[in-house]
């Protein structure tokens, strides 16, 4: 549930417009990144870490409250590198099966000098580092974070 708009402003966002995200797509030694999501959308699927801009704050700032919230690490936005942008359509949303879900996602993808360990489990209840291709075959990866690998082995 979001901290700065009421849930029936929200419910009222997300069935009239997009949302605006930032995915952490995190590689180390050909490894990314993936968290086992406990919320809708894409919940009970491996995800990339991320979540959503809030209005009238900056990708930087938004890139740093993130990865601080996510990974309990702030880091630099300077150092990610911009994937693309990406639709997520979803049937349900963080309300339930009811209302669906649109995020333009903003793919960043940073690669670590070392991994990060004892992440919150505030969205994901654990986290693997999943070899790439292993990630790419495995049907408990979700198709979106699917689409972020596919697009850095095309860029390799």
């Amino acid at each position: 549930m979001s901290d700065w708009l009421n849930q029936t402003k929200f419910i009222e966002v997300i069935d009239s417009a997009p949302l605006v995200s930032i995915d952490l797509i995190l590689l180390h030694e050909k490894k990314i990144l993936l968290g086992k999501r406990t919320n809708r959308p894409a919940q009970g699927y491996w995800f990339v870490p991320g979540g959503r801009v809030r209005k009238s704050e900056s990708l930087s700032t938004a890139f740093q409250r993130l990865t601080l919230a996510e990974l309990g690490v702030e880091l630099d936005y300077s150092q990610a590198q911009l994937l693309g942008a990406f639709d997520h359509f979803y049937s349900d949303s963080v309300f339930g099966e009811s209302l669906s879900t649109h995020y333009v996602a903003l793919g960043m993808c940073l690669n670590l000098s070392r991994r990060i360990e004892h992440l919150p489990k505030d969205q994901h209840n654990s986290f693997v580092w999943w070899p790439v291709h292993d990630a790419l075959s495995d049907p408990v990866v979700h198709k979106y974070t699917k689409l972020y690998l596919h697009k850095i082995l095309k860029d390799d």
